[in-house]
């Protein structure tokens, strides 16, 4: 068989370079059988005879296709193919998905600072972000954005209104917006700046538009909900948890429900924030060492009773948190099992930083070395996940767990401030999406075992599933009509902790 030579160059110079690694690490770990003889599942040339397969259907395809094809596509879709034969988490992060996939690292990008929405063909401000240049000029929650740089946004899908908006930091983007309740257009020319996406938040915010995190005041029961593990949540939480302290908090509930999960190390800093000894998590791969994680003596937040909710969609970090504080009798987990996910993620730059692998590496075990990764042939009776403590198992059903997304994102909202000339009214329809990436990665840096990723796929189909029933609702049935939610794991969780109070109070 006679190869395309150039072509054929440019596949092998991509694959033989990777033969010769593979092929050193089949005789470095080839096994030895019974009698002492090294065996291999494949030989060096059998392994070049696989490469040779690849690239010569590569070249068939590249020059016998009916219809040109683009050979970047071709590569990447094997690349692809490779990837989706190992597991959900593993994916290659092509060129033009790599900016997005390294600006979620932190949570931030840069935007104006709004959270958007689709409503019945209009384009609407779900809220602004706090301290952005949206929130400075005071676009207000219930805004339609009928223009972005002078286009119209009739019809447009919000992922399409996002790439418009988002940009590089200290370029200028114009938005005409008409008010809630308004007729007359408002157009506004707004620097992009560097948009910061808070994952700790609150139970409800302040007139200020912080969050407070003080519950219960008579109680002195703090609330802290993280919604996934960024760069910055360690910092953010530990703030968040000063807070508290001045003002005597004495019991904390700490809310992971709906967190897919996020950095590794980000999850270890927030388990040292609530314990000062011991094992957190310790992760261990085929072709890396055994690496452990232990706390050093840096706890402020130690003594103070906890209660952690977490239900089905809590994954990966969430997991390592809930487990590390349970182990360690820190905590009382409450809620459902978790998802599962124990599989770690290692970032590898290829073509010199241009594209990625996001390549499962290693599997994590929580402190008292039991298994959390959930594999396709898992049973209920097998152990994976973190199940709550015994007696605090208490699972929402399809409509209260879809009441509670609307009740926490609704407590997200920043409403317009009340003046003579403005209302506080939020719109009652509103949808999940925003100018915020969807994944929570690592940065893609020296590879090491950091990035534990989430499954988010179920956890967004319940938000579209939020989105779709409260979009035909009307305005007359909006969400303060209807009867006030009742979140029952939260009511479970302060219940607990002002049972712990009152029997360090001696009552």
């Amino acid at each position: 068989m006679k190869f395309h030579k150039s072509f054929l160059l440019l596949v092998l110079a991509i694959l033989v370079p990777l033969g010769v690694v593979r092929s050193a690490a089949i005789a470095e770990n080839a096994k030895v059988d019974a009698n002492g003889e090294k065996k291999s599942s494949q030989s060096k040339d059998d392994y070049y005879e696989l490469y040779k397969l690849l690239a010569d259907t590569v070249d068939q395809v590249d020059r016998n296709y009916v219809k040109e094809v683009d050979r970047r596509e071709l590569i990447e879709a094997a690349i692809r193919g490779v990837m989706t034969k190992l597991d959900p988490y593993s994916a290659y992060i092509g060129p033009e998905e790599l900016a997005q996939f390294r600006s979620s690292v932190d949570n931030e990008f840069g935007g104006i600072g709004i959270h958007v929405s689709a409503d019945d063909g209009d384009l609407k401000v779900l809220s602004p972000i706090y301290g952005t240049p949206a929130y400075r000029v005071g676009i207000q929650a219930g805004d339609r954005i009928v223009e972005i740089d002078g286009k119209s946004t009739a019809g447009i899908e919000p992922d399409d209104a996002i790439r418009w908006m988002k940009g590089a930091e200290g370029t200028k983007v114009s938005i005409t917006v008409i008010h809630a309740g308004k007729t007359n257009r408002e157009k506004f020319t707004l620097m992009r700046e560097r948009v910061h996406v808070e994952t700790v938040l609150g139970d409800r915010r302040k007139a200020d538009d912080h969050w407070e995190f003080m519950y219960d005041e008579k109680s002195h029961i703090g609330y802290i909900r993280i919604t996934a593990f960024s760069q910055e949540t360690a910092k953010e939480l530990h703030s968040a948890l000063e807070d508290l302290k001045r003002h005597n908090v004495r019991g904390l509930v700490l809310d992971l429900r709906f967190n897919p999960g996020g950095l590794l190390r980000s999850a270890i800093e927030i388990c040292n924030l609530f314990i000062s000894s011991g094992r957190i998590v310790s992760t261990k791969g085929r072709n890396t060492p055994e690496r452990v994680w232990d706390a050093h003596n840096s706890a402020i937040f130690e003594n103070i009773p906890m209660a952690i909710l977490v239900n089905h969609y809590s994954a990966s970090a969430s997991e390592i948190v809930s487990a590390c504080l349970q182990d360690h009798k820190r905590a009382v987990v409450m809620g459902e099992r978790t998802w599962g996910k124990g599989s770690v993620q290692n970032i590898i730059e290829l073509e010199n930083g241009h594209s990625a692998l996001k390549l499962t590496t290693a599997a994590y075990k929580r402190p008292s070395g039991k298994n959390i990764h959930r594999f396709p042939d898992s049973k209920d009776k097998d152990e994976w996940g973190v199940m709550p403590d015994l007696g605090y198992e208490l699972a929402l059903n399809e409509r209260e767990t879809n009441e509670l997304l609307a009740d926490r994102r609704n407590r997200e909202i920043i409403l317009a401030h009340v003046s003579e000339e403005k209302s506080a009214t939020a719109p009652a329809k509103s949808g999940p999406l925003h100018d915020k990436p969807a994944s929570i990665p690592d940065s893609p840096a020296t590879p090491g075992p950091a990035v534990i990723t989430e499954p988010l796929a179920r956890r967004n189909a319940l938000l579209k599933s939020d989105v779709s029933k409260r979009s035909t609702e009307s305005e007359s049935k909006s969400v303060v009509a209807s009867k006030p939610f009742v979140d029952r794991q939260l009511e479970m969780a302060v219940k607990y902790l002002h049972d712990e109070l009152a029997k360090k109070n001696g009552k």
